[in-house]
């Protein structure tokens, strides 16, 4: 059978479809030939990252059971598995996502004849540092043991077009002007293009390549300073003026933050098992690879001479370095907004009364949208409900303004301009909406 007959009769399923790995799997798999479908929790987003690819919906957390993969799988040739997840929060599952649902996948995968490639990480296993690396081997593990047709795939620092994950903080890092703080800049990181692994992927679906596990990096490490100045000069950033060092503990505390972070949803680049990986170092073995193929993968310096870099990459990379902190100044703004108007009441109050007001339904506008403006405050901290927080701030501080204009239009003319302060944190809660969507 010829490699496009191959090609072409391929029926793969991708789990994680649109994710950042993901999605480049989807688009090479499509484009050889092979008929492919993705799975994940997001149909909306699965739609909006790749529009006109077969989607089904799959959460790994719920799928346990044997015959939950029997359904799925049904009709497939090959799964792919992107799917991963860094720590346990209140939306991932560690080990339900990376060990018990990889093993009943497996047995299904032996049962109905399909082939599985798993795209692990470098440096997963049982004995690992972190629970991330050690529920990542345990999966490994059970396919091995599986009896399917199995490729574990090993990748370093994934380095694509677009960023996510430790992509996404190199870029965050990459964009802090003048300065580089930098934790732990002489641990070693080997990289992989994004589009040498989907090229791996599809070598391994079309028959290429040989099962079995592979550490997918470049030959020779770099220290995290290097790869990180690097993606400076690819981004088109100003060397940094000064290397702040900063120290194990501070990070520690950073990667804390991070963590209580994401209890409310956010996945921050920072936390700590992020920290945790760093510090053992993402590096690994290419001979296996090599031996096999007789290929070698692209270092760091060609991966980047090989994507294209703009306007459009330096703005998103300093619009996610100032993200977090618009969220911030919007939550801090709303809630001192909404705390000042209950602590001044009767100030407050008599700005209505001085114009008609009655002193009840004065004082009852003032403690309402008091409440209002905290809650406001509160919930855009929560990373589910933040985009539509921002807009609901948006409307409230047209409603502001159209309100003021209408009973009280002298505030316009006030010294300390409380109505045109109104007008930047409308637009910066615009802004903000736009740099907490989704990928």
């Amino acid at each position: 059978m010829t490699k496009e007959k191959r090609q072409t009769a391929a029926r793969v399923l991708v789990l994680g479809g649109y994710g950042f790995i993901g999605a480049a799997v989807v688009r090479t798999l499509r484009s050889s030939g092979c008929e492919v479908c993705a799975a994940g929790r997001d149909d909306r987003l699965a739609a909006r990252v790749l529009p006109g690819v077969g989607f089904v919906r799959a959460d790994l957390r719920h799928l346990q059971a044997v015959s939950d993969w029997q359904d799925l799988l049904a009709g497939f040739d090959i799964v792919v598995n992107c799917a991963g997840v860094l720590q346990d929060s209140p939306d991932d599952d560690l080990s339900a996502v990376h060990h018990s649902a990889v093993a009943a996948m497996a047995q299904a995968a032996e049962q109905l004849g399909v082939g599985v490639v798993q795209v692990s990480a470098v440096g997963a296993a049982k004995t690992a540092a972190t629970e991330f690396l050690r529920s990542k081997g345990r999966g490994d593990a059970e396919l091995n043991q599986s009896g399917a047709k199995v490729w574990i795939l090993r990748p370093g620092l994934v380095i694509g077009q677009g960023a996510y994950g430790g992509t996404g903080l190199l870029r965050m890092l990459a964009a802090i002007p003048w300065v580089q703080p930098l934790a732990m800049g002489q641990a070693p990181v080997q990289s992989l293009a994004l589009a040498d692994l989907a090229q791996v992927v599809e070598a391994a679906v079309v028959g290429d390549l040989p099962p079995g596990g592979y550490d997918l990096v470049e030959d020779n490490a770099q220290t995290l300073k290097e790869v990180v100045a690097e993606t400076r000069n690819w981004l088109g950033f100003a060397p940094a003026r000064v290397i702040l060092p900063v120290p194990a503990w501070l990070a520690k505390i950073v990667g804390r933050l991070a963590d209580q972070l994401g209890r409310l949803g956010w996945r921050a680049p920072l936390r700590s098992t992020a920290l945790q990986v760093l510090e053992q170092g993402i590096s690994g073995d290419p001979l296996p690879y090599r031996r096999a193929t007789g290929q070698v993968f692209q270092p760091l310096g060609q991966i980047y001479a090989g994507l294209r870099t703009g306007q459009e990459q330096r703005l998103a990379a300093r619009m996610a370095l100032m993200m977090p902190l618009s969220v911030a100044v919007l939550s801090l703004f709303w809630l001192l907004s909404g705390l000042v108007g209950l602590w001044q009441i009767g100030s407050a109050a008599a700005v209505l009364t001085d114009v008609g007001w009655p002193q009840w339904a004065a004082m009852s506008s003032v403690a309402l949208w008091s409440l209002v403006d905290l809650s406001l405050g509160v919930a855009i901290l929560w990373r589910r409900w933040a985009a539509s927080v921002c807009l609901a701030m948006a409307a409230v501080s047209v409603f502001y303004l159209a309100a003021s204009t209408v009973f009280v239009p002298s505030l316009w003319a006030d010294p300390l301009g409380p109505l045109v302060k109104v007008l930047p944190t409308l637009v910066l809660a615009l802004i903000t909406h736009q740099l907490v969507q989704s990928r």
